[in-house]
């Protein structure tokens, strides 16, 4: 098999699982993050017509400039936007469309103006259709990327374990794809950019794997249930004015703060892996709310890093004292729910992983 032959298998591979990928998120049997999945899905679809070009050709044996059509370069268009879509929904579920959106309407309608004068003659407008195609592209990409890494802080006000939560995969596949069209387009300017087809589509491909490994299996970010998913979602859209104004008063904060304390270490709550703010907040008998601000005001910590500090110390205990358990054990022991997690946020808070730290103790 020469590179030709190699290369257009490869492509087939890319548009076939994409196509593939997005109806299974269109249908979404698992049914969960919805809107998100749904959104994720028309992005996937997007996505595979990049490639429907050479797909046409290896069907037809002859060239076919599908990408070319004024309806096709409008929606390729909306590719960036509809990944940021995807991202809006799985970061806030309950995001509802409001007038004020119609700002995600100016680039395509500026776009899809340039298209027509372009039709129309105009051809200078070209330019102003490349650069807005380079604009969409970079300004929806790193602006999911900052709402991501939003994501990531939010998630901590309520969660103690953010392994499955934090859309770490949808962070890289911004990365890669980034880096991968730098590359592009520095090897377009100064070499025969043909001979990188291979390598640029292997990677795609692994990128396309990725995508699906991982979207597949994301589960519910936030509570199925809709108050306890407002409520939690509530929480960290106000989370700053809450700690600048006072939402309890100095009594009721050290009350709650003492009793906090109290279950901690007498109930151990921290032991179950799925504890989270709301589970918490019914076992004190208090409104998440109220709980968040104690935390966060009287303690100066968010909920992960609160909970995870208990967590770390009964780890610490049986390392030192439980020569039986392995570490995988210890980690499940201690209210983890995998080993990476357990390594990742130990040595967040020693700046030692477990086995390094279980070494030096039996020193």
């Amino acid at each position: 098999m020469n590179a030709s032959e190699l290369n257009n298998f490869i492509v087939v591979l890319i548009y076939g699982s994409l196509v593939l990928l997005s109806l299974l998120k269109l249908s979404n049997p698992l049914k969960v993050n919805k809107k998100a999945n749904f959104w994720f899905g028309i992005f996937l679809f997007l996505w595979s017509t990049f490639w429907l070009d050479e797909v046409l050709f290896l069907v037809t044996d002859s060239t076919i400039e599908f990408h070319s059509l004024f309806f096709v370069r409008f929606i390729q268009f909306l590719t960036p936007i509809v990944f940021y879509f995807s991202v809006l929904f799985y970061t806030n579920p309950v995001f509802r469309f409001k007038i004020s959106d119609f700002k995600y309407a100016v680039l395509p309608i500026l776009f899809l103006i340039s298209l027509l004068l372009v039709e129309s003659g105009f051809y200078t407008f070209q330019y102003v259709i490349i650069g807005l195609i380079l604009f969409q592209a970079l300004f929806y990409t790193g602006l999911s990327y900052f709402t991501i890494r939003k994501h990531q802080k939010k998630i901590q006000q309520f969660s103690a374990n953010t392994e499955g939560i934090n859309l770490n995969w949808l962070e890289y596949i911004i990365l890669i794809i980034f880096i991968v069209s730098i590359i592009y387009v520095i090897y377009n300017l100064s070499y025969n950019a043909n001979s990188l087809n291979v390598f640029i589509n292997t990677v795609f491909l692994s990128v396309v794997y990725f995508v699906a490994y991982n979207s597949l299996k994301q589960k519910e970010i936030y509570p199925a249930e809709e108050k306890q998913r407002e409520e939690l979602i509530s929480i960290n859209d106000s989370e700053t004015e809450e700690i600048k104004r006072k939402l309890i008063s100095d009594e009721e904060l050290l009350r709650i703060k003492t009793q906090l304390k109290e279950v901690m270490e007498t109930q151990k709550p921290y032991l179950d892996s799925e504890l989270n703010l709301i589970k918490l907040a019914e076992l004190l008998s208090v409104s998440t709310h109220h709980l968040s601000y104690v935390i966060n005001t009287g303690f100066q910590k968010n909920f992960f890093q609160y909970v995870n500090e208990f967590r770390i110390h009964y780890a610490k205990k049986l390392l030192k004292d439980n020569h039986k358990l392995s570490i995988l054990g210890i980690a499940y022991e201690s209210g983890f729910n995998s080993k990476t997690s357990f390594n990742t946020t130990f040595k967040k808070f020693t700046n030692q992983t477990p086995s390094e730290f279980k070494n030096s103790s039996d020193l």
